[in-house]
């Protein structure tokens, strides 16, 4: 017997809210909320499971209180509003008495239209909304005079979406969100909630299961190991970094600056006395303690390893799940901008560690977000990366290309960032990354290369240089993939610097040999000029030299502590002469024996004992000489700027060269001696007469030496020697290194 139209009306709504109050009702606005019922009468309907008792306090048309009737009771409450001719026109807020006593009034979500438009969901599927998260993840707003926090997210396939928090009790039936056909997009308005809320996204899968997932577009989250996103207000902080910025924009060229990059972990630089959480430093307290300290060193700039919240200490941030959260490890996300404000106001730029390349498998994370394989790829052979046991995003997906850039150009907006060193390139460029055959699948044309990562960096690096001119993107990329520091418009990826890696190899192989074994590896000590620039480099002596084994700056050198520390800043004064932007990792500018630990502090104790003080004292003069003089800086990356005077003498392994400036009288001389035989009446080639005074020494007494040298400096000679007409007739300390200035004629 077929049921009348009536009657199968009713059926289907009491099937609906079977579904609503067991949670599998993904159309909420089509039941709760002000409806015209069969009747013809508007009817409101609100579900509220933990309450005894719910009223409604309409307040147009007329003022006055309504109890509603419990209509199913898992707590489905509905009362007729007889006196409203349209649910439209309806103004009310929801009275609800929980079994607890407490009594909570507040507006309905359900009366209440969507807000993320059309427009915005276009640009999003395209790829291109620059300012997504303007629109998705949690916005305090006020829509018609009420307050509250919009909620979106991005999961096309879930079957149900519900946003869950302190506010209803973490039940995932109560705040049950919009879907937006097509896009995937789910969104809700929840009235009355500030800033500071909980929250997570509970997701229905296809498969029936529920996940709880941390917003990808959190701008705050809570002390891991907790992970709820947390309600955040962007545009809050007073900056004071204009002059900064307009300096920024001016200089625009930074290949032509000077570049010293401090390298941070912002956890294990410095501690407090005491345990976990309690001993790391605040974002406020790094303002006042490491800021002064880099000033004072005279780096140009700090880059700090990822900040972006990561679950996983252990994983040096380097496996971030909050890409739009700074860390509350160490604060807000206001104190970490107040952070960037005093490095800017000390002159110092901020670089950020940025890692598109892979994210971690948690299960609150990205991973399989609404029950499929959304960020990442399906297939393991393109979706994860099996040494770190992490998952590969899925560049050719527009929507995530558009989670990533509009990423990066979120940090540089929102917290003036000056550029970001993009991780692990090299396993973006190539499929085959750390795989053997079987395990990767070709490209469309047969090849190994990943088609839709290298567009997702040209992409990255026209966006943020463009929208932010002087910022810097550096790239983490250790194979011979040509033009990585090219612009796009001529093949390149388009990043402005790349680390040379190579270059760091060969010098920390050949300084770590035996000085009597160097001159059979002379050509480690000099490669490097044959590609110099091939790229725009940067020489990074990063945090990857100084774990897992492979000893400190200091205790990888042989010999004992005296040639050691001479070693070591022998090398420095080197990579501060080799042309090329310059990086150095914590701990390494004062010579730390032990290898870095995350765990704890850097070794602050060794500053007392003086081989220590004066390698940080001869980091900080070589930054002086450095910043004072454009010779070595000025043409890093043009061929005129730098000349061997000798490079040939393997026997003695001492090497000697000229750096130059724009001008081209603009030079320096430098001589490195890399064995501990100090060389008496040693002449090199010089390009002018005069007297050239002696710059720096690293033998010098002040910085630990034995104080052989040159007396404050020497008169060029009219004997010819390396093609010169004018020579210098040099003692060469022993494991040292001099720079030598012209006197002005």
């Amino acid at each position: 017997m077929s049921m009348t139209p009536d009657k199968a009306l009713v059926a289907r709504g009491e099937e609906a809210i079977d579904a609503l109050a067991a949670g599998r009702f993904d159309d909420p606005f089509s039941l709760l909320g002000p409806h015209r019922g069969r009747d013809g009468r508007v009817v409101v309907r609100v579900f509220q499971p933990a309450a005894r008792a719910v009223s409604l306090r309409v307040t147009y048309p007329g003022e006055h209180i309504l109890e509603m009737e419990r209509r199913h009771p898992s707590g489905v409450f509905e009362a007729v509003v007889p006196e409203a001719a349209n649910p439209s026109e309806l103004d009310y807020r929801v009275i609800t008495q929980f079994a607890s006593g407490v009594t909570v009034e507040r507006a309905d979500p359900y009366q209440f239209g969507r807000v993320i438009s059309d427009f915005d969901l276009h640009l999003f599927g395209e790829g291109n909304h620059l300012r997504i998260y303007d629109k998705l993840g949690a916005h305090v707003m006020t829509i018609g005079g009420t307050r509250g926090v919009h909620f979106a997210v991005w999961a096309p396939n879930a079957h149900r979406v519900s946003v869950v928090g302190d506010f209803n009790g973490w039940d995932g039936r109560v705040h049950v969100l919009r879907r937006l056909v097509p896009s995937g997009v789910w969104e809700l308005f929840v009235p009355d909630l500030e800033a500071g809320e909980r929250y997570k996204f509970e997701i229905r899968t296809p498969q029936g299961h529920l996940l709880e997932k941390a917003d990808p577009f959190a701008f705050a989250c809570e002390v891991p190991p907790r992970s709820a996103s947390i309600v955040h207000v962007l545009g809050t902080y007073d900056w004071h970094d204009a002059a900064w910025l307009q300096a920024r924009v001016a200089a625009h060229e930074s290949l032509e600056q000077a570049m010293a990059i401090y390298e941070v972990h912002l956890g294990s630089w410095k501690r407090k006395p005491g345990d976990g959480q309690a001993s790391f430093l605040s974002y406020r307290e790094l303002a006042a303690d490491l800021v002064p300290y880099v000033r004072d060193r005279g780096f140009t700039h700090i880059e700090l390893l990822p900040v972006m919240e990561h679950p996983f200490l252990g994983s040096w941030g380097y496996q971030v799940l909050g890409f739009y959260a700074p860390t509350s490890r160490y604060g807000s996300p206001d104190e970490f901008k107040y952070f960037v404000d005093t490095c800017h106001q000390n002159g110092i730029g901020v670089l950020l560690d940025w890692v598109p390349g892979h994210f971690p498998k948690d299960e609150h994370g990205l991973a399989r977000f609404d029950g499929t394989a959304l960020f990442e790829h399906r297939d393991p052979r393109q979706g994860e990366h099996q040494d770190w046991g992490t998952l590969i995003f899925n560049y050719g997906r527009n929507e995530i290309r558009n989670f990533l850039l509009a990423n990066a150009l979120f940090w540089l907006d929102e917290y003036h960032i000056d550029g970001l060193r993009v991780d692990a390139v090299a396993s973006m460029l190539y499929l085959d990354y750390s795989r053997h055959e079987g395990q990767w699948i070709p490209n469309r044309f047969g090849g190994r290369e990943n088609l839709e990562a290298v567009s997702f960096l040209q992409q990255l690096n026209r966006l943020t240089h463009e929208e932010h001119p002087g910022s810097i993107t550096a790239a983490e990329e250790s194979t011979a993939w040509p033009g990585v520091s090219r612009p796009v418009h001529l093949g390149g990826l388009g990043f402005t610097y790349k680390w040379n890696m190579g270059w760091m190899h060969d010098i920390l192989q050949y300084s770590s040999r035996d000085p009597v074994h160097r001159r059979w590896a002379h050509n480690e000590l000099t490669f490097s000029m044959l590609y110099a620039f091939t790229e725009n480099f940067i020489l990074p002596f990063s945090h990857d030299e100084v774990v897992h084994g492979k000893r400190s700056m200091l205790d990888k050198l042989p010999g004992d502590a005296w040639q050691k520390a001479a070693t070591l800043r022998m090398l420095y004064t080197y990579m501060y002469g080799h042309p090329g932007k310059k990086l150095l990792f914590m701990g390494s500018e004062f010579g730390q024996w032990r290898e870095w630990n995350v765990e704890t502090s850097l070794d602050w104790h060794l500053m007392t004992e003086p081989l220590h003080a004066g390698i940080q004292r001869v980091v900080d003069d070589l930054n002086a000489i450095y910043r004072k003089s454009p010779s070595l800086y000025e043409r890093d990356y043009d061929p005129a700027g730098f000349s061997w005077i000798d490079c040939s003498d393997n026997e003695n392994s001492v090497i000697s060269f000229l750096r130059r400036g724009a001008n081209p009288d603009d030079h320096l001389v430098f001589v490195l001696n890399f064995t501990p035989v100090p060389r008496h009446d040693y002449r090199i080639g010089v390009p002018q007469a005069g007297f050239y005074r002696e710059l720096l020494n690293t033998d010098a007494h002040t910085y630990g030496g034995s104080d052989v040298g040159n007396a404050g400096g020497c008169d060029a000679d009219p004997v010819e020697q390396h093609g010169f007409d004018q020579s210098l007739n040099l003692v060469l300390p022993p494991l040292a290194a001099l720079i030598f200035a012209p006197e002005p004629q």
